[in-house]
């Protein structure tokens, strides 16, 4: 009972709190499939260490300002955006570090019936079944479109797919915009509006990978690091996990 009642104070002083007399404001810059992982993975540091930390997922301008300028001292991705902004001199090379893995997952309006998708084979047929399907672009539906031409479909499916922009999934299927939404597991589940069906099946629950790294703009370098570590410690892996995501494993 001990050793369960002192877990924050122990991983407190062995990970987070070097360099931490002073508590600091951190602000972190999310991807969409990251958020809700970070969110729980931010209230534990924040409760262990004494830091502040804020979790925000700005778009546009908001987001060009705060990657040149700031307020801003992490920043989570998919590995491309990541690398990118690592050549633009945005984000310290030698801190990037991937922390997190998303499967993929189907959903239906609420009250909808809910296809069958335990095979591929099954899969397949709710997709052709469906009157229309809607995915969006970035890692999720790079890897959903790769599933679909994996299983010769992708001719077939173009005329009744929808491609989604801002917001999740889940939004445009709340309101009937499309039959089957598709994207990552952790933003699908558990949203009003929605009936979450299940992951795909197989081989073709492609796996997004989400890193994170210190922002060059960043005015708390030493305890955005210490983030970094609280983020890939076995303590965080728990916290991941319950938002329907898992550790990242080299």
């Amino acid at each position: 009972m001990r050793k369960m009642t002192s877990v924050l104070a122990t991983l407190c002083f062995a990970v987070l709190c070097q360099g931490a007399a002073q508590a600091a404001d951190l602000i972190i810059l999310t991807n969409q499939g990251a958020t809700p992982g970070v969110r729980e993975l931010a209230a534990a540091f924040s409760r262990a260490s004494g830091h502040k930390v804020t979790v925000i997922q700005p778009a546009g301008a908001d987001l060009e300002q705060r990657i040149n300028n700031g307020p801003a001292d992490l920043m989570t991705g998919n590995p491309g955006p990541i690398a990118d902004l690592v050549k633009k001199g945005k984000l310290v090379e030698s801190t990037v570090t991937p922390f997190v893995l998303a499967g993929l997952g189907l959903a239906v309006k609420a009250g909808a019936p809910k296809p069958d998708i335990g095979t591929p084979e099954a899969y397949k047929a709710a997709l052709l079944a469906a009157k229309s399907i809607g995915y969006s672009r970035g890692c999720s539906g790079t890897n959903i479109g790769k599933g679909i031409e994996e299983l010769g479909l992708t001719e077939q499916l173009k005329a009744k797919t929808v491609f989604t922009g801002n917001g999740p999934v889940t939004d445009y299927l709340a309101r009937g915009d499309f039959e089957i939404g598709i994207q990552q597991t952790n933003i699908m589940a558990g949203v009003p509006g929605v009936d979450f069906v299940g992951t795909l099946p197989g081989f073709l629950n492609k796996r997004c990978q989400s890193d994170v790294a210190v922002m060059t703009v960043s005015k708390e370098p030493d305890a955005a690091r210490a983030m970094i570590r609280f983020m890939i410690s076995p303590e965080a892996a728990p916290l991941l996990r319950k938002t329907l995501v898992e550790p990242f494993k080299s």
